[in-house]
């Protein structure tokens, strides 16, 4: 690891923490040149599956692209970033459990239409509208009965 600041390869680990998940592994390190401490984080590089596209397209998985799709869905909601990393995360792990080094776009699409709308259901909702390309209010009311309707079902669930 090279010293931040004097540039030295040399140095000694000091103390090392796992985060809460046991994701990440944090290092305080010093520099046997300079003295200088420093933190480094160490994360285990997953290789996930390409994503297929309607088109037959390929395409790397990006994080991100999920987290400032879902950024826009939550907007002016009570939806934390925390919350959004979480959500993601759950994401990932099905990806990595999947099995297969390819994976359907829209099958990751239904992962999160399935999962919204517990998160919170105005995203779901503006999610879907994007995600499902309705073409007019009918389709649009449909998916919202749909919503409605499984709601329905989770209250009567819960009161037996």
């Amino acid at each position: 690891m090279k010293c931040p600041y004097c540039g030295h390869l040399d140095n000694k680990v000091i103390d090392s923490r796992l985060n809460k998940d046991a994701t990440i592994t944090r290092r305080r390190r010093s520099c046997l040149s300079c003295d200088q401490r420093f933190t480094t984080y160490e994360r285990l590089e997953v290789m996930f599956p390409m994503l297929v596209k309607k088109d037959g397209r390929r395409e790397i998985w990006d994080r991100q692209k999920m987290v400032i799709g879902l950024e826009k869905a939550c907007e002016k909601r009570p939806v934390s970033c925390d919350d959004i990393d979480s959500f993601v995360d759950d994401i990932e792990k099905k990806l990595q459990d999947f099995g297969s080094k390819e994976v359907p776009a829209e099958v990751v699409g239904e992962w999160v239409i399935e999962e919204l709308p517990k998160l919170d259901e105005v995203a779901y909702v503006r999610f879907a509208s994007v995600y499902r390309q309705f073409k007019d209010v009918n389709e649009f009311m449909d998916e919202l009965k749909v919503l409605l309707d499984s709601r329905d079902e989770q209250a009567a669930e819960e009161k037996y």
